[in-house]
């Protein structure tokens, strides 16, 4: 680990203000440290935001608050979160491991860098950690990496279980700078690699996400998360699917569906949605509707079998809520 120096903050003004040219913030660590310790990142300083007070979860008529810095194993276990968005509650319960749910927040989960070997490796190219030096993931190693919003310059895969949820939610990451607050959809806020894969996501230089907002969703309670891995814990989607559906005499009224493992960022289904909505609750539906999830997926040499198992998880989840 190289040099750094190192402030607390227990304020936000305090945290922004020490944000300066260089600098990281500090919340649950679980991510930071790892990068830090295989020299991935170099901050100059640390600030420390674990006393600030970004907590807090509430519910009302607007919606659902959640504050950046509750602890995931909390917010799974809050009844505000568990019972109007099981999805929200198992995304939460099937990420990572109990002794790092207690440790990460959720601001941190959703700016967790992706798991892909090449950038963390510094001794590899890596385009989103060294601009320029190129993807070898496009030839190389590349089984778990992304399908869906892929570039030439990279194809690692967004981490995060709880992004996917929230996106399906179509929730808001709120967001305070030098400059003010201002909230953005996190489904916006993720950026698409392009041939920038280096800036993944809209935060300004020295701005904290404060809390995320998730729109009031009455029959968001009729939710799943399926994730689908290699081990039944402590370990990456190789895909994932939230899905949420309002169900009215038998006929899906409205729906909501998003994946993960297979995107660049987290993946919203509006062509599975949109195929769900007027139709039967019943096999027939989803099965027609999910041959849409893959649409516009570009496989690489080891990963061909991501598209297939897609549906299939996204099939698993609608045969969950159909009992």
């Amino acid at each position: 680990m190289r040099p750094f120096t190192y402030s607390t903050a227990r304020t936000v003004e305090e945290a922004l203000e020490r944000a300066g040219n260089g600098a990281t913030y500090l919340a649950g660590g679980t991510t930071l440290v790892d990068l830090m310790k295989l020299e991935v990142i170099e901050p100059a300083h640390v600030v420390d935001i674990t006393a600030v007070p970004l907590r807090g979860i509430r519910a009302d008529a607007g919606g659902l608050f959640i504050g950046a810095m509750e602890r995931m194993a909390d917010v799974a276990e809050h009844a505000q979160v568990a019972e109007p968005y099981p999805m929200l509650a198992e995304s939460l319960r099937q990420s990572a491991s109990p002794q790092i749910r207690n440790m990460a927040t959720i601001g941190g989960n959703l700016l967790q860098r992706t798991r892909c070997g090449y950038f963390r490796d510094p001794a590899t190219p890596c385009n989103k950690r060294s601009p320029g030096t190129g993807c070898p993931a496009v030839n190389g190693h590349n089984r778990a990496h992304a399908v869906l919003g892929t570039s030439d310059a990279c194809v690692a895969a967004h981490p995060s279980d709880l992004a996917v949820a929230l996106v399906a939610l179509d929730a808001e990451v709120e967001l305070r700078g030098k400059q003010g607050r201002r909230r953005v959809r996190l489904a916006d806020f993720y950026r698409l690699p392009g041939s920038t894969p280096h800036l993944e996501n809209e935060l300004r230089a020295g701005e904290l996400i404060t809390g995320v907002t998730v729109p009031a969703l009455p029959w968001a309670r009729t939710s799943t998360y399926v994730k689908v891995r290699d081990r039944q814990s402590y370990e990456f989607a190789l895909t994932s699917a939230a899905v949420a559906v309002n169900v009215v005499g038998g006929v899906i009224r409205a729906a909501r569906a998003a994946a993960g493992g297979v995107g660049t960022r987290p993946w919203r289904l509006q062509a599975v949605e949109q195929a769900l909505v007027g139709r039967p609750m019943r096999q027939e539906t989803f099965e027609a509707a999910v041959a849409h999830a893959a649409d516009g997926a570009r496989s690489l040499s080891r990963n061909a079998f991501k598209p297939a198992l897609l549906r299939r998880t996204l099939l698993r989840a609608l045969n969950h809520l159909a009992g």
